[in-house]
């Protein structure tokens, strides 16, 4: 079974959709812990790691989760290092995405990456990813962080459209990148507000392919 953990009860709808469209009969639970974030924003990722220590245990232990999959980019990086300790996999949602971002523009020595996020938090954990994917590589990334400002007052105030609205509006303004990597899972949406005309530069969000991974990784235990 797969277990995903959350930090925002916002995100639970949207994997079950995205399972039942692309994924079904895959046997998800969800496990929302928002306090982790707050500790990891307010702390550091590593403030939390006690905490989420203990919630991938009881989802192991107690939950049966054979796959847990990790959807908060903040602690993504935390949650992964304790899979070991668990002998199940514990994956990062956004991997696959910073994977995809450094394999973006293979014509180019370095590959140029925006990554827009709503809270300050993100920006590091996920910066981290894509050096260590693009390492892996044997790429060069230049990265540039773009907060989307005013954002995250709207998503914690259950304004979705406006949170999704001023995502949109801060990649339409985005110029001289390879590709843009949209850091958190609550801001996939976005991709769909962005103006028509802007430049044909991919806007990569985490939710499908981090599903995909999950899902193989079930299928393979």
């Amino acid at each position: 079974m797969l277990t995903l953990l959350h930090t925002s009860p916002a995100h639970v709808p949207v994997f079950e959709v995205l399972r039942d469209r692309e994924h079904p009969g895959l046997e998800m639970r969800h496990v929302v812990h928002e306090e982790l974030l707050a500790r990891a924003r307010s702390g550091g990722p590593g403030a939390a790691g006690s905490e989420v220590a203990a919630v991938l245990a009881a989802a192991v232990g107690e939950g049966g989760a054979t796959v847990v999959l990790c959807t908060c980019s903040t602690i993504g990086a935390v949650a992964e290092a304790y899979g070991a300790r668990l002998g199940v996999p514990v994956l990062r949602l956004d991997r696959p995405m910073a994977a995809a971002a450094v394999a973006a523009a293979p014509e180019r020595d370095t590959v140029r990456i925006a990554v827009v996020a709503t809270v300050d938090s993100t920006f590091g954990p996920t910066c981290d990813l894509i050096r260590e994917e693009a390492d892996a590589a044997e790429r060069r990334a230049d990265i540039r962080t773009v907060p989307a400002e005013g954002a995250w007052k709207h998503f914690e105030d259950g304004d979705r459209d406006g949170y999704l609205d001023r995502v949109a509006r801060t990649v339409d303004a985005i110029t001289g990148v390879d590709v843009v990597v949209l850091a958190q899972a609550s801001m996939a949406d976005a991709t769909a507000r962005t103006r028509d005309d802007r430049t044909a530069v991919p806007v990569l969000s985490s939710p499908g392919p981090g599903l995909r991974a999950a899902a193989a990784a079930v299928r393979q235990r």
